[in-house]
């Protein structure tokens, strides 16, 4: 495994935070039309490190009122960004709204055995009305998608290219929309810094409840009527740590790795080895989600990152001979690429040890290609252990914006489908497939 990069106390902060908050449709307007650049500058808060041409040192400066650099070359990239989130913003709740409906009808088709079974019942007074929350009611994913059968033809093993594994990983995916009472090892209902609530959400599974061969991360991914989840894939903020990349924020966020009220929470979180973070206070979730940021309003906030290497820590104690794989879908799949990520980062080798892979579908950009670079020189040793299934017309994984010059850029092997859902076998398909029969 590729050494770990070294913590540097004396670097800067550098990061690219878009509020769209902080400027008006009129800002918008008067940048577009008259190329206002104070007008722009209102939804920008950055903080870059450039050159200084007369001695080659780098220096630090704080732009709030201008745009230089990589800002001004991607202007318009941020401008669309800032239009989609706000539309999005302004439609939040008739999206909430729209989507309790769905799931509502949905459901009630489905407890009265669809359009006719609900007609039948409506005129014999036997009626079956859904409860939200409860084990039988079904998000409209479920619905649309009522697939529940595993690959039956090869055995279930944990080594990754195993088809069963993939269909788990599938399923475990879409589980994580489910209600809370669906899950197995434990279910997790974690804090949000972008959101502001508590909706980064994930649960863990195992195999077996004794000496179990794998051990499953699942992330919830985007909601199809929520707001801020797709608010959060059309984010352009970064955060960039010392040789290792930029990181998309929101990303950070979810997991609970600091806050862009405060960029310094980010430093905190990814840049300093904090001795607290030892395995001899890691047995306890509380001693984790309490370092979590610097913010006393956090404290008390169940993070998922460090909930979650706690109790991998635990069941990887528990379970000596297990691995463990991290999946997710569309939002949940950036969280299961940016999980191990994190690891690295803090050094979490023993734990690194023992990831048999991660799988995600639907997944949008996390980083840039220097981050991809950095993780894949972890992940490649014996054989690809991240495969991102992406189907041709899905708009979440062309997220956020990629272009020739910058930014956030796709890693890991594409396992791509078209449009009749058959797989596109590419070069790193035919490299998967040699190394799972031929090792």
């Amino acid at each position: 495994m590729a050494k770990p990069i070294e913590n540097n106390d004396d670097h800067r902060l550098q990061y690219l935070i878009v509020r769209p908050e902080k400027g008006t449709i009129w800002n918008l307007l008067h940048f577009s039309l008259f190329g206002h650049i104070p007008s722009f500058s209102r939804f920008i808060d950055t903080k870059l490190l450039h050159e200084n041409n007369s001695n080659n040192d780098k220096e630090e400066q704080e732009e709030t009122s201008s745009l230089v650099g990589p800002i001004h070359d991607h202007r318009w990239i941020i401008l669309v960004s800032v239009l989609v989130r706000k539309i999005i913003g302004f439609f939040a709740k008739p999206m909430k709204l729209f989507g309790f409906l769905v799931d509502f009808v949905l459901n009630l088709l489905s407890h009265n055995g669809n359009l006719l079974g609900l007609l039948h019942n409506i005129i014999h007074g036997q009626i079956v009305i859904p409860e939200r929350g409860t084990e039988t009611f079904i998000s409209t994913i479920g619905q649309l998608d009522g697939r529940i059968d595993l690959y039956k033809e090869i055995a279930l093993k944990p080594e990754m290219g195993n088809r069963p594994l993939m269909d788990l990983c599938i399923m475990a995916s879409k589980l994580a929309y489910e209600n809370a009472q669906m899950h197995f090892v434990d279910f997790y209902n974690c804090w949000n810094d972008f959101q502001n609530k508590m909706s980064t959400q994930v649960f863990i599974l195992c195999d077996k409840a004794k000496d179990a061969n794998f051990i499953l991360i699942s992330f919830r991914g985007t909601e199809l009527f929520a707001a801020d989840d797709w608010i959060t894939d059309f984010d352009y903020s970064w955060y960039e740590i010392p040789k290792m990349g930029k990181v998309h924020i929101g990303f950070l966020e979810a997991l609970g790795l600091g806050n862009r009220v405060e960029p310094a929470s980010f430093y905190f979180n990814l840049q300093v080895k904090n001795r607290k973070l030892s395995s001899s206070t890691d047995s306890s979730s509380d001693s984790d989600s309490d370092i979590s940021s610097t913010s006393e309003t956090q404290v008390e906030k169940k993070t998922a990152y460090y909930t979650l290497r706690t109790k991998l820590r635990s069941l990887l104690e528990e379970h000596r001979n297990a691995k463990f794989i991290v999946t997710g879908h569309s939002l949940g799949g950036a969280l299961a690429i940016l999980f191990p990520t994190v690891l690295v980062m803090h050094e979490e080798m023993d734990i690194m040890e023992k990831l048999l892979g991660v799988y995600t579908f639907g997944q949008p950009r996390i980083g840039n290609r220097q981050l991809g670079m950095f993780m894949e020189s972890h992940l490649k040793q014996h054989g690809p252990k991240y495969f991102r299934v992406v189907y041709c017309n899905d708009l979440v994984p062309r997220l956020p914006y990629d272009n020739k010059t910058f930014l956030y850029k796709h890693f890991g092997v594409c396992l791509h489908y078209n449009s009749l859902y058959n797989e596109k076998v590419g070069i790193f398909s035919l490299y998967l497939l040699i190394f799972v029969h031929f090792g």
